[in-house]
């Protein structure tokens, strides 16, 4: 049954973990990340730090039921958009690091699914009211950069170098990686939210494409981030388990 509330959200995503977990399925760490980011904006919410607590609620259901739909489309061999079928299809490439894995989904749901979202739940003059709310999450990401770092550090010990020779800069670069994500995903927000309904479909097949390429790009980047990551891979743990219990643990 579709999700129809955060609460329901975090049970489909338990569902999503116990199964890749289970089959040691590299899809298993996006989905940890955004367990605990969901659960983490549902303790917000719950804490009154949004301005419209019923609303953030529904957003994150609507946000999470694109991929909880894409999930289950690719479990059965079913149509899912061109940017998670490159982030499913990755799950199979063990040359890959757990890293690239975590942004790959999170740049198909940010870059597609959040400004599609958004706009669903706040259409035409009243996506200017949710604003302030859709920016407040960007401190609730950024509070969890730090940990999942140190997760990712745990089954790569490249990385935990790499972590402690970069100091905080490594982790106010890709704060700004992921706020920049939100900031053009707002855009398309706005594009959708002011946009007539016939001309959404077009649009949405564009901002696929484009965020697809991006997706491949992830997993073949240039010759010399290729090197290096190819590097990382070859001290990173195989046990993905390991790695999904250790995000989940995040504070």
């Amino acid at each position: 049954m579709p999700a129809t509330n955060i609460d329901e959200v975090l049970v489909s995503l338990d569902q999503i973990l116990a199964d890749t977990r289970a089959r040691g399925s590299r899809l298993s760490l996006f989905a940890a990340l955004y367990r605990l980011v969901t659960a983490r904006v549902r303790e917000g919410i719950q804490r009154g730090r949004f301005e419209d607590g019923p609303r953030m609620d529904r957003l994150d259901t609507v946000f999470a039921s694109r991929y909880l739909d894409a999930f289950a489309g690719h479990a059965r061999g079913g149509p899912v958009t061109k940017s998670w079928r490159v982030a499913f299809a990755a799950s199979d490439d063990v040359s890959l690091i757990g890293l690239q894995h975590l942004l790959l989904g999170m740049n198909a749901h940010i870059n597609l699914d959040l400004g599609i979202a958004a706009a669903s739940v706040c259409p035409g003059p009243a996506i200017e009211g949710l604003h302030a709310d859709f920016d407040r999450i960007n401190d609730v990401l950024a509070e969890l950069l730090s940990g999942v770092q140190a997760a990712l550090g745990e089954a790569s010990p490249m990385l935990a170098t790499l972590d402690r020779f970069c100091g905080a800069a490594d982790e106010t670069f890709a704060g700004f990686a992921i706020a920049k994500a939100r900031k053009q995903a707002w855009r398309v927000a706005t594009v959708l939210a002011t946009l007539p309904p016939e001309h959404h479909g077009m649009a949405i097949a564009l901002l696929d494409q484009q965020t697809a390429t991006l997706g491949r790009l992830i997993t073949r980047p240039d010759p010399t981030t290729s090197a290096a990551l190819a590097l990382i891979r070859l001290q990173e743990a195989d046990d993905v388990a390991t790695l999904t219990d250790a995000l989940l643990r995040v504070q």
